[in-house]
């Protein structure tokens, strides 16, 4: 098998089938030859056609890292031979989203993986505006963290994070610890729940000033010390279990701050009085906005230091038995990556 694919033809049919190589990069654009891509969450939803966004058939991989193998014209500050990591987001430029410099919900959004034909190839052609500059130094594997702890990094922005808050953190899986570190990095008092033990020693090891196993104990009896009493003053739900809304409103603080990141469409209770009451602020995060330079200085910088995240490798023609250990052994993964050089 010469170059490699790993695309979703149809709802649950995933195949691994070589590709041909990309033409020659044009006007704006570069050649990455990816070495490295994370599985994420919403890989697998497209897998089992439960993305909303997503059309068929689609090369999946939004989480990638690789190397600048030919440059179009009019590219400026990229070289062949240069690690780069890729910003997913491809948005218009033109539409009030994007003028109000929110390109993340651009009316025309376009994402890398879901929309697009994504990173889970061994070479693939990217604008150069998509492309961050890895220092070097920092590795593929560690630079292709650079997307999901965006995503912490966009939702903690939303919420306006600094080191007075205290943060309660639903869910210790990869969203949950991404936010985690990336909470910890702005000084913030960080605290997590999770209903598996296993995950929240995880949290621990991550910086996780407490944990709270949420099947055994009550997650608003152990935060309602918190903040001279007040609770947490940010809340985010790193889960996407639409039922914690409501408690998220219950047990943070008058003026605190929740940020959603899940995509059920599933509707939930939520008291209007104690939105009000509080003057809560609830925020949606979806992808990041710009922030992979920012994030890139801090793993390079070693403010982020997210590889322990990294809980197995695969080839990336093994990439079926990698999706199968995520479905069968969530509980032994965080962050399963695809290597494209073996």
């Amino acid at each position: 098998m010469g170059l490699v694919a790993i695309s979703v033809q149809a709802p649950h049919v995933l195949v691994v089938a070589e590709a041909p190589l990309p033409g020659r990069p044009g006007p704006g654009e570069v050649l990455l030859r990816v070495e490295r891509a994370g599985i994420c969450g919403s890989d697998i939803h497209i897998l089992h056609g439960s993305n909303p966004f997503a059309r068929y058939p689609r090369v999946i991989g939004h989480e990638f890292a690789g190397t600048i193998e030919a440059v179009g014209a009019d590219v400026s500050g990229l070289a062949v031979g240069q690690r780069v990591v890729v910003d997913p987001v491809v948005a218009c430029g033109h539409c009030y989203p994007c003028r109000a410099r929110r390109p993340n919900v651009c009316a025309n959004l376009q994402v890398f993986g879901v929309h697009l034909d994504g990173g889970f190839r061994d070479r693939l052609i990217v604008p150069a505006a998509n492309c961050v500059a890895v220092p070097e130094g920092l590795n593929a594997d560690v630079a292709a963290l650079a997307e999901p702890l965006s995503i912490a990094a966009n939702v903690l922005s939303r919420t306006g994070i600094t080191a007075d808050d205290t943060v309660l953190i639903y869910g210790a899986g990869t969203v949950g610890i991404t936010v985690l570190q990336v909470a910890k990095l702005h000084g913030a008092r960080c605290i997590v729940a999770d209903i598996d033990e296993a995950r929240l020693a995880g949290a621990e090891r991550f910086g996780a000033d407490a944990v709270i196993q949420s099947a055994r104990e009550s997650v608003a009896e152990r935060v309602a010390a918190e903040n001279d009493g007040l609770g947490p003053s940010v809340v985010i739900d790193g889960a996407g279990v639409p039922a914690l809304l409501a408690e998220a409103c219950r047990v943070a603080s008058p003026a605190g701050r929740i940020g959603l990141l899940g995509f059920s469409p599933s509707p939930c209770p939520v008291s209007q009085q104690e939105i009000v009451k509080k003057e809560l602020t609830l925020v949606g995060s979806r992808l990041n906005r710009r922030l992979l330079p920012a994030v890139v200085g801090w793993l390079a910088s070693g403010r982020l230091s997210p590889a322990a995240m990294i809980t197995q490798t695969f080839p990336a023609r093994e990439a079926r038995a990698a999706f199968d250990l995520i479905e069968r052994h969530p509980e032994r993964t965080l962050k399963v990556q695809l290597d494209f050089t073996d």
